[in-house]
């Protein structure tokens, strides 16, 4: 997998919106969060765009996103929200001059369609807070982040056991994000591989017979058969029906993981929640799972 470069104070980082729009989002926290870390910010025009739900119409979405592509001086791009929009996008992009000059993609959520693309094709990604998180993001989610984004220390994760883990070790490249929108790209151009990899999935206000629904195309489809570990991060805010289903979203993962003899760990700190810790999508992590903790360890190189 190609490392796009780390940053170093100076570099000029892109907020833009892929997706939902965000009118009333205040983005002083991001920017003075940026500025602390001795970076420049460049606001997209995207950013105050109002079409409906979105951030503007899907051309403007995919030309802000293109500009700060193309732009050599741009170093990161930071997508300020999810929502839904981003795979509306997706396809009107040119990742030509990226190739020449790779740089980082950070979000999550929905920015779920950007990372499995990138992965795709070979680049790494970020899957940490965005721009809208930050006021209420933990002092830990946002060091990692930056942590993760400028390399000047080894990535990794020293967890306190789950009473649902599943004990193991293993190394494998990390990828997955939002479930429900892993399971939305399979079967398109910007679907995941999932062989010899540890797979990380969270999701956020899904009924749970959804949860089970997607779990269960994983299964089909192949995806848990081929890969290494599981990181369960937050199962945040879900919803059942009058008459429930009767397992909890973790639960529902660990019935239809059950028959695999690789390590799982439950309740990861990632996803939507405040503790939403940065993970840098394809790299090669090493996973292991005993009864007095977890740990998850980033190649640093």
């Amino acid at each position: 997998m190609i490392t796009p470069p780390y940053l170093k104070k100076g570099d000029t980082v892109a907020i833009v919106a892929t997706a939902r729009k965000n009118i009333d989002d205040n983005l002083k926290p991001a920017i003075d969060l940026l500025k602390s870390w001795g970076l420049e910010v460049k606001i997209g025009s995207t950013i105050g765009l109002d079409l409906n739900q979105l951030a503007g119409t899907d051309e403007q979405r995919a030309k802000d996103f293109q500009d700060q592509l193309d732009n050599p001086n741009i170093k990161m791009i930071w997508c300020v929200r999810g929502g839904y929009g981003t795979v509306r996008m997706i396809d009107m992009l040119d990742f030509t001059k990226f190739k020449q000059h790779p740089k980082w993609i950070v979000g999550f959520s929905d920015v779920t369609v950007l990372h499995s693309h990138l992965n795709t094709m070979g680049y790494k990604s970020i899957h940490g807070i965005m721009p809208v998180t930050v006021a209420k993001a933990t002092p830990e989610a946002k060091e990692t982040l930056r942590v993760a984004l400028f390399n000047d220390e080894r990535l990794e994760y020293d967890l306190l056991p789950h009473p649902m883990n599943k004990f193991g070790k293993a190394k494998g490249e990390l990828v997955g994000g939002n479930l429900s929108i892993l399971y939305s790209l399979f079967g398109s151009p910007s679907a995941i591989d999932c062989t010899d990899k540890v797979l990380f999935i969270e999701d956020l206000d899904e009924y749970l017979y959804h949860i089970d629904r997607m779990m269960m195309n994983l299964k089909r489809n192949g995806c848990l058969e081929s890969i290494k570990a599981i990181l369960v991060g937050g199962m945040t805010k879900m919803r059942d029906n009058d008459i429930p289903w009767g397992k909890n979203a973790l639960q529902i993962v660990e019935d239809v993981t059950k028959k695999y003899n690789i390590p799982i760990i439950y309740e990861f700190p990632a996803g939507h929640i405040k503790d939403n810790r940065a993970l840098v999508f394809g790299t090669q992590v090493t996973i292991d799972v005993n009864n007095e903790c977890s740990k998850v360890i980033f190649d640093h190189k």
